[in-house]
């Protein structure tokens, strides 16, 4: 057998031989430091032997792949303490992604307590203490039936039925052996450090309806070096944790008389409005016209779109208030059904919208945009902004033909750069997600509908990623993934291709040809929802955000009673420039304004002396603590007021054609 290493060098091994023996033979120090291999790219377990000739490249512990090994290797050390420490212990399932933490279903038959996670943790550094082995092993799966069987496992045999082929795969360590693809580090000693972060209540299979299991999770990671590192983030992340947050910059609030639906305060609905007031802007650069629909529809409208089938338990049903015939009269047209739903979504509103006028090509590509609420039935999920149960999106559907596709991909691409960048956000990712296994359409309709969103991707020079089988049933989507100020991966913006919805409400526009055609209809959305994309950009942040979104842009600091109608002038100046201001009028010492300013997270502070409201201007400092020293009144105006602006307000319009722009509009300031 012969393989090649990253250099390009060959080796040659005896038959047989697992990628453990390729780096023994290497060298002993290699053998011990390796926790798994690559073949091609694809990940392995040292201890499978190596099936055929390719590159091979032997992973160490500080490689990006390892620390989800290590997690992976320490979630079966966690079923190895319980299965020792509770005699008749079931043990389910692990998670499939171990990016960030591991977890183990059991059952024991009641909750575990506080002591009891203490007792498996020290149980748990016992095993790594004794460096026990990971040995794989393949059977035929009638064979793990029978020893699953015949441990009292009772949910490996159900495992196993959902499991393709004849032969499974097997990793035992000391008292425990389990179903799992691999791959596992060697031995427990190479997991450096670990910690169990507690359990909570889940039940098999994610459903209700079915046996309550104890999922106990953990972190692990190479070292303690890396453990203290996550300690600091997880700190950081307390910190900025946007519940808290909110709640001390005074931004929004909970009541259990509206349970997951956030009350914005003041200064909250001033970065919402905000938020809202900048996407205008940039629709109208990028050619969409703004719409407005219903709150409550006729349940026949998701009937037609499938939502009524498929998404009804997420849904809040109204009651009219008055008889069928009553609302039968009321109705321009017959309805077949006068159940009445609040919308959950905007997509089956703008078909409706669509199907109320005659379009021909020349209409298209049609952009509606739409900041309508929308309200879903969330279950327990709910946590703070990231999920609520009434929320707004930057929500627009856009109806163009099979040809238009790729060109709006790649201008809804140019909007995505821009919009993340003036967010800051700068590090994304992009995802392809492709055709699943259950679908609507032909395969020459996915082909073209594939082919234009990569090849939309590859003309921005942008790389991704492939799902396979992660689209929609309707359609292929791009997914743009954000990493925030703590190193978190964010699934935010999203453009979504569907045949299906266009299909279903029978719209249809007038080609070129004059025979008529139906349209593709593109959902997509730029921050998701404005709720979770608050939440997670003031953890981003810190509660400190860019000048141009902040509630308060400057805050002045009058020292006496003297200096209070100076202050007044000052203020007057700014806003008069657009700056959002506050004079803190409290008979307090400079330095507890200063501290309680910078604690707000107030850009900037504007003291004010008696020698300023002789000069006629402040002294500046920044939320930061740099003091700037003495301004001007005119050059605190023009500093102050030219960071204040929404973004791209100077720039040109992108996309003309949309309502209230024109051609000559193009290179006017939108």
């Amino acid at each position: 057998m012969r393989v090649q290493l990253p250099d390009g060098k060959e080796r040659e091994v005896p038959d047989g031989s697992t990628f453990l023996d390729l780096a023994k033979s290497i060298g002993p120090g290699l053998a011990k430091a390796v926790v798994a291999a690559k073949l091609d790219g694809e990940l392995m377990d040292l201890q499978a032997p190596i099936p055929r000739f390719g590159t091979v490249q032997l992973l160490k512990a500080d490689a990006p792949e390892a620390e989800e090994i290590i997690r992976h290797s320490c979630e079966h050390v966690l079923a190895t303490a319980v299965i020792r420490l509770f005699k008749g212990a079931q043990v389910t399932m692990g998670p499939q992604d171990h990016s960030k933490d591991f977890y183990y279903d059991f059952d024991i038959g009641r909750a575990f307590s506080p002591e009891d996670l203490e007792k498996i943790e020290a149980e748990m550094k016992k095993i790594v203490a004794e460096d026990v082995a990971f040995v794989r092993k393949e059977v035929p799966k009638d064979e793990a039936v029978q020893l699953f069987q015949s441990l009292g496992q009772r949910f490996k045999p159900e495992i196993l039925a959902w499991i393709p082929g004849d032969t499974v795969t097997l990793y035992q360590d000391a008292d425990f052996i389990d179903l799992c693809r691999g791959p596992h580090v060697p031995s427990a000693g190479r997991i450096g450090a670990f910690r169990l972060l507690g359990a909570a209540g889940a039940y098999w299979r994610g459903d209700a309806t079915k046996d309550p299991l104890q999922r106990i999770r953990g972190v692990a990671f190479k070292d303690e070096k890396a453990l203290k590192a996550w300690d600091e983030k997880m700190e950081l992340a307390r910190q900025r944790d946007h519940r808290r947050l909110g709640k001390e910059l005074g931004l929004f609030g909970f009541s259990p008389l509206a349970p997951a639906s956030p009350f914005f305060l003041p200064k909250g609905a001033v970065i919402y409005n905000q938020m809202l007031a900048y996407m205008r802007g940039q629709y109208r650069r990028f050619g969409y016209q703004e719409v407005i629909t219903p709150q409550i529809y006729s349940v026949d409208v998701f009937k037609t779109s499938g939502h009524y089938a498929n998404y009804r338990e997420n849904m809040y049903f109204a009651d009219p208030g008055h008889s069928d015939e009553e609302i039968q009269k009321t109705a321009p047209g017959p309805l077949k059904n006068s159940e009445f739903s609040v919308k959950p979504m905007n997509c089956p509103g703008h078909c409706v919208l669509f199907g109320m006028g005659h379009h021909s090509f020349r209409d298209l590509p049609w952009r509606v945009a739409d900041f309508g609420r929308l309200h879903r039935a969330e279950g327990e999920a709910v946590h703070g902004m990231m999920r609520v149960r009434t929320f707004c999106q930057d929500d627009a559907h856009i109806f163009v033909s099979e040809d238009g596709m790729q060109s709006e991909m790649s201008t809804f691409m140019e909007l995505v750069d821009e919009v993340y960048g003036d967010f800051g956000l700068t590090d994304v990712t992009v995802v392809v997600a492709t055709r699943p296994e259950k679908r609507l359409g032909s395969d020459a309709i996915w082909d073209r509908a594939e082919k234009a969103l990569m090849t939309a991707l590859e003309e921005k020079g942008r790389k991704y990623t492939v799902a396979p089988g992660e689209g929609a049933f309707y359609g292929p989507k791009i997914e743009l993934h954000v990493k925030d100020g703590l190193d978190r991966d964010w699934q935010l913006g999203t453009i979504q291709v569907d045949f299906a919805l266009p299909e279903r409400f029978e719209l249809e526009y007038v080609g070129a040809d004059g025979a008529r055609h139906r349209p593709v209809m593109l959902h997509r959305a730029i921050f998701g929802s404005l709720e979770r994309f608050f939440g997670v950009y003031l953890e981003h942040t810190g509660g400190a955000y860019p000048i141009w979104l902040s509630p308060v842009q400057a805050a002045i600091l009058p020292i006496t009673d003297r200096a209070m109608a100076h202050a007044d002038v000052v203020a007057a100046a700014l806003e008069k420039a657009g700056v959002r201001v506050w004079i803190d009028r409290r008979n307090e010492k400079l330095g507890k304004k200063i501290a309680e300013g910078r604690v707000q997270k107030y850009p900037y502070l504007l003291v004010i002396g008696d020698r300023e409201v002789e000069q006629g201007g402040a002294a500046l400092r920044t939320r930061g603590g740099e003091d700037l020293g003495y301004q001007p009144l005119e050059a605190l105006v023009a500093k102050i007021g030219s960071e204040a602006r929404l973004p791209g307000s100077d720039r040109p319009v992108r996309v003309t054609g949309a309502i209230g722009v024109a051609a000559e509009d193009n290179q006017r300031p939108a």
